[in-house]
């Protein structure tokens, strides 16, 4: 039935799930039963689905739906230190994610077009046809000025979305100094302001 996931040292034996099952029942409201043994982690688990039950069946039910459609099937080894790995063995996995609706960021690329506008990244200007000709034609990015995960459940109108080269776009996600996400603009600003201060250290530096 698990597909010898029993060799695995850390699987649960009937006895185990036996008295993980009776530590959930203890740990609920009204239990005045026998006392028995256990973990901090399930009394938090408990506390969470009797104070926030819709969410957490919400997620149960996800979690359901990821076990009965894939797994992950043999994750090799991690390699030594060296200067080779070893990679491409297909896996399979599961994973919530948020949802994207493709209208918008289509409607968003011909907006720009309709406009007369070459397409653009937004925080550095890079042209996508004047880089890779037909390649590039029509394709940009297409980025969230705010992120979904902070957001949450939204209607996307077309000033939220902005047109990103796959660079920009990797840097408004890249978590760095505290922060886990930067809007285009603001990065816009921050390489604006490199480079005023690239020009004028050139400037000083010809001057001297």
């Amino acid at each position: 039935m698990h597909d010898g996931a029993a060799a695995d040292p850390r699987f649960r034996f009937p006895d185990s799930v036996s008295l993980k099952t009776g530590t959930i029942v203890r740990v609920r409201g009204g239990y005045h039963g026998t006392v028995t043994k256990g973990g901090r982690l399930a009394c938090e688990v408990v506390a969470d689905f009797t104070e926030r039950p819709d969410e957490m069946l919400t997620a149960a039910k996800a979690l359901r739906v990821g076990v009965a459609s894939a797994e992950i099937v043999g994750i090799p080894e991690q390699e030594s230190e060296t200067d080779s790995a070893r990679e491409g063995q297909p896996l399979r996995r599961w994973a919530l994610y948020r949802e994207r609706n493709k209208p918008p960021r289509d409607r968003k690329i011909r907006a720009v077009q309709e406009e007369g506008d070459p397409l653009r990244c937004e925080v550095c200007s890079f042209g996508f046809t004047a880089a890779y000709g037909e390649l590039g034609d029509g394709y940009a990015e297409v980025h969230h000025s705010l992120p979904l995960h902070i957001s949450g459940v939204t209607w996307t109108l077309l000033p939220d979305l902005a047109l990103l080269c796959a660079n920009c776009r990797r840097r408004c996600h890249r978590s760095f100094r505290g922060e886990s996400w930067r809007r285009p603009d603001d990065l816009r600003e921050q390489m604006q302001k490199l480079g005023q201060r690239a020009i004028h250290q050139a400037a000083s530096t010809s001057a001297s």
